[in-house]
């Protein structure tokens, strides 16, 4: 949307300047008094009909009758390359919960609140929230390409080895939005759709490393498997036993 979408609406304003154009003659006006307003060219503050976008784009397309110098057609063609990449932000926050005799993590809450810039569609927006967390969580808990050490066979080659999320080991998500405008581009937007993908690993990540504190584990390495979690909690009983 920060590339493809402000081309789009950088293409559309030229288009509707275009028309208006057009539509001046037709309307017995200067170009700058006309509104376009759900899909009709009109004149605000006088009684003149308003004049419905299709019409002028046909008489786009006919020569003859366009204004000195321009060239039929409605078409733009723009590459856009935007002054700066508008990065988004945000605050991913997780409560979890450690079963220190097997190592299973259970996930009870997740918050996300990201600054996307302009939200052009929320319903899209909060699924590519969601999807992404999922992904993260799928990271930092469960996925992971596994070796043999002998033979370098992939051993999680199919989704019957590969660890992924699924729909029972997912908690509720809930997510929120804070609208700063992009300062980059014409739209005010910004990029969205690895914000849950990078905010969730680390999230989940520290939340487990919060819950083994008591035990003196500062660190785990992805993906935190309840085999691996067990094992650390083990070893630092152990330690603490000597």
């Amino acid at each position: 949307m920060p590339v493809g979408g402000s081309a789009v609406h950088v293409c559309a304003g030229r288009i509707v300047e275009k028309a208006k154009k057009i539509a001046a003659p037709m309307m017995e006006v200067a170009a700058q008094d006309i509104a376009l307003e759900a899909g009709s060219f009109s004149v605000p503050g006088t009684n003149i009909a308003p004049l419905p976008f299709a019409r002028v784009a046909r008489m786009a397309y006919l020569g003859h009758v366009l204004p000195d110098g321009m060239e039929p057609g409605l078409d733009e063609t723009l590459f856009y390359d935007p002054t700066g990449m508008g990065a988004p932000s945000g605050v991913h926050m997780a409560y979890v919960e450690v079963d220190p005799d097997t190592g299973m993590i259970e996930i009870l809450d997740y918050v996300a609140v990201d600054d996307a810039g302009v939200i052009i569609n929320p319903l899209l927006a909060r699924g590519q929230i969601h999807g992404g967390v999922v992904q993260g969580i799928g990271q930092a808990l469960y996925e992971e390409a596994r070796y043999d050490p002998d033979s370098g066979q992939l051993l999680t080659g199919s989704l019957l080895d590969y660890a992924v999320p699924r729909a029972d080991s997912l908690p509720q998500i809930r997510s929120q939005f804070q609208q700063t405008p992009s300062p980059t581009n014409p739209l005010g937007v910004k990029g969205i759709g690895e914000s849950g993908a990078i905010g969730a690993p680390p999230t989940i990540v520290h939340a487990v490393l919060d819950a083994l504190v008591p035990f003196g584990i500062a660190q785990l390495d992805m993906p935190l498997t309840p085999q691996k979690v067990l094992s650390a909690i083990q070893s630092a009983r152990q330690d603490k036993s000597h």
